[in-house]
């Protein structure tokens, strides 16, 4: 880029006015999708009066009971899951130097299957009980709920761990990550051949992704993390920006390359721990959101960890609505729907190749 007179370039501008254009766009296709989401469901509610109830403007007492109880944590809790799992996989692809880095790749997921299915064996926490709408549930979530929030926090300090004894590389965290994923998996088959038909049943039934699990509380931490992981990930969008032109060219430029990749893996792992741990397995959208918004916006951090971020956010709140009514009254798990459309994306884009 060259300045003519000290002012910016117009082509410059306009490059830049696109990208925020594009930011700008999903945040408003967001916000319109939360009100669409909650006003769909076994009761439809107008989308005038779902504005007036989240305004506080009393509508009816069974619209405040549906919208805030009910649809409006579960919208909630889609985005902040979302967003923190699109954002962690943005980060783990620029810091790994990898386009197939995501909390599957490093083993995160498996290690959280695995200590949902310890506690569910072991320690007795998935119990399970027939609700009134003839649903399982595990009776001691919390406690299951810990223990797979341990061992993804265990996987990865187990990857810091190699990579600070070997260097850390990105080759070195990607292979830790795919021995302790076969490790896990492993674990996890061993303890389903013991189990019982309840037994089973609940380790199988917690891998299911459900954003309907997720009360204010649990929603309040998770979007407490992803505000905070998300807002020291995009202070350090120069120096993932670095990091993508090679170690070297980024360490020629004053970047700690060692310290930025080990605290954003060390982050990034956190924020798909809680969120997998508060949800379960919700896949794909660490993996194909960065590719996605990538396409449409290229690979500058300034402006992919924010689209990522709200785009994550759309693709999961689009995908949990569509899952609640695609079979109604039965409710599709959200991890489904995502793996469904997610797959097919995601070959479509290694056909067409991806656009640096």
């Amino acid at each position: 880029m060259h300045f003519s007179d000290g002012q910016v370039p117009a082509e410059y501008r306009r490059y830049i006015g696109v990208k925020l254009a594009v930011v700008c766009l999903t945040g408003g296709l967001l916000a319109l999708a939360l009100v669409v989401s909650i006003s769909l469901g076994a009761a439809n509610i107008p989308i005038a009066d779902v504005a007036k109830t989240l305004m506080g403007w009393a509508v009816s007492k069974r619209f405040d009971v549906i919208v805030w109880n009910i649809r409006l944590p579960q919208a909630l809790a889609s985005i902040v899951a979302g967003a923190g799992l699109a954002v962690a996989g943005t980060v783990m692809q620029s810091i790994l130097r990898n386009p197939l880095g995501s909390p599957f790749t490093l083993g995160i997921s498996h290690a959280a299957a695995f200590g949902a299915a310890l506690s569910v064996m072991v320690l007795g926490g998935g119990i399970m009980g027939s609700s009134n709408a003839d649903a399982v549930s595990i009776t001691n979530p919390y406690l299951t709920t810990a223990v797979a929030f341990l061992f993804s926090l265990a996987a990865a300090g187990v990857i810091v761990g190699v990579s600070r004894l070997r260097g850390s590389s990105p080759e070195i965290m990607i292979l830790t990550g795919v021995a302790l994923g076969a490790l896990f998996t492993a674990g996890t088959m061993f303890l389903q051949f013991f189990a019982d038909d309840v037994q089973l049943a609940a380790m199988v039934f917690w891998t299911f992704g459900d954003t309907a699990r997720a009360s204010w509380t649990e929603l309040g931490v998770m979007a407490g993390v992803t505000a905070a992981t998300s807002l020291y990930f995009l202070a350090n969008g120069w120096n993932y920006n670095a990091i993508d032109a090679g170690d070297e060219t980024a360490k020629g430029l004053g970047v700690r390359v060692d310290r930025v990749r080990l605290i954003g893996m060390m982050l990034a792992s956190m924020l798909t721990a809680v969120v997998i741990a508060f949800l379960g397995i919700i896949g794909f959208v660490g993996l194909v959101v960065p590719h996605m918004v990538r396409r449409i916006i290229g690979s500058d951090h300034r402006f992919l960890l924010p689209g990522s971020i709200l785009a994550g956010g759309l693709l999961l709140l689009v995908s949990d609505t569509a899952a609640r009514l695609v079979l109604a009254p039965h409710m599709l798990p959200v991890s489904v729907l995502t793996a469904f459309m997610g797959a097919p994306v995601f070959i479509y884009l290694i056909i067409r190749g991806q656009r640096r």
